[in-house]
């Protein structure tokens, strides 16, 4: 009987394992990189598909003329097709340009959404509630722009660890339809070097044409 009652135990246990392993993480899964969700992906994925080489170049390319006194920088992220420093008494901001190619990007107003989720007003609440959206004809289509201030709470983030809140900034962005895919305009930083700069990024988000 005792014999009996062990066999059937071991079964038992035997069972439980199995269903647990329904629900546990694959072996491989351990070892994928963590993606933060301040990172400078498309909103809705969890990694960055390469662009299709030539994507985004030639006919398929975006032209825009840089504000004066924007500084050329070399970007920081594969993500990043531009990015200028933008000069300002109250500090320097930051304006990046990315594309993602064919079927990538996400919904332009879910962007917004994104951008403005990354600010935080100064009594806590997230700054989505009071972002700003407007629409601007730009090479026979429409941009998406929107604007947002508070706490930035965002940025360049790689990794799991968060970026330093950054009070009293502002963001000005613009979602605007390429010719195969659309291209997003991101301009960061204090709030009065943003501001004394919304002239210049809404003419460089008109200036834009097809083809690089």
């Amino acid at each position: 009987m005792s014999r009996l009652l062990g066999i059937l135990a071991l079964g038992a246990l035997g069972a439980l394992a199995a269903c647990s392993d329904q629900g546990a993480v694959p072996r491989d899964a351990q070892h994928l990189p963590t993606v933060s969700p301040r990172a400078e992906a498309p909103p809705a994925s969890q990694a960055v598909p390469a662009v299709p080489e030539g994507a985004g170049t030639g006919d398929t390319g975006m032209a825009w003329t840089v504000p004066a006194g924007w500084v050329a920088e070399t970007p920081s992220s594969p993500m990043r097709r531009a990015q200028y420093r933008v000069p300002g008494k109250a500090g320097d901001g930051e304006c990046a340009v990315f594309y993602f190619g064919p079927g990538q990007g996400g919904d332009p107003m879910a962007n917004a959404s994104r951008w403005a989720g990354q600010f935080t007003l100064p009594d806590g609440r997230p700054a989505t509630e009071a972002m700003t959206t407007s629409r601007l004809p730009v090479g026979g289509g429409e941009a998406l722009v929107v604007e947002v201030a508070g706490t930035y709470n965002g940025g360049m983030t790689m990794t799991s660890a968060p970026a330093t809140p950054k009070s009293g900034y502002r963001l000005l962005g613009a979602i605007a339809p390429g010719p195969d895919a659309n291209w997003f305009f991101k301009l960061t930083g204090p709030d009065a070097t943003v501001a004394a700069q919304r002239e210049a990024f809404l003419a460089m988000v008109r200036s834009l044409k097809h083809g690089a």
